[in-house]
């Protein structure tokens, strides 16, 4: 289904070939959104397409990557392949990305902020739980430093 979507929303999409230019691409589209921009780990990165218009964004990688956020305490698994479609602080109808819970692997259908000043962001399954987090656990290590000094700045 997801290689479907793909096909579908190739045309008039930025797609970009190659794990450097990827890999930042993706980190400039977090970015963009208002993501963290360590919320998509992943290696061997081999095509990252982005149709604005429709807002549907799509991954493949050589195999599938599975991350431990040391900082939240959870394992997310990324498939070869994820889609989604998003909009700022929004990424909905997620295919390829799970997390583990209870020893269950969980797929995830949704990731939102409703409120940045919260610093939360909320993750939703298909059946309709979901659970928010800290957006720091999130964050990728140099960010992780900055937000440290922020912290450090404010207190004095």
């Amino acid at each position: 289904m997801a290689s479907q979507d793909i096909a579908k929303y190739r045309e008039n999409a930025e797609i970009y070939k190659g794990h450097e230019i990827c890999k930042q691409k993706i980190i400039d589209f977090q970015a963009e959104l208002g993501f963290p921009t360590g919320i998509l780990r992943l290696n061997d990165i081999i095509e990252f397409g982005y149709n604005r218009q429709a807002g549907f964004v799509w991954i493949l990688q050589k195999e599938k990557t599975e991350h431990r956020f040391k900082k939240i305490g959870n394992t997310v698994s990324y498939d070869t392949e994820i889609t989604t479609f998003a909009e700022h602080h929004k990424m909905r109808k997620i295919t390829g990305i799970k997390s583990k819970e209870f020893l269950i692997w969980v797929p995830i259908s949704d990731m939102y902020i409703s409120d940045p000043a919260s610093g939360k962001i909320n993750f939703k399954t298909y059946t309709g739980l979901g659970r928010n987090l800290p957006v720091s656990g999130f964050l990728l290590e140099d960010e992780q430093e900055e937000d440290k000094k922020k912290k450090k700045e404010g207190k004095k």
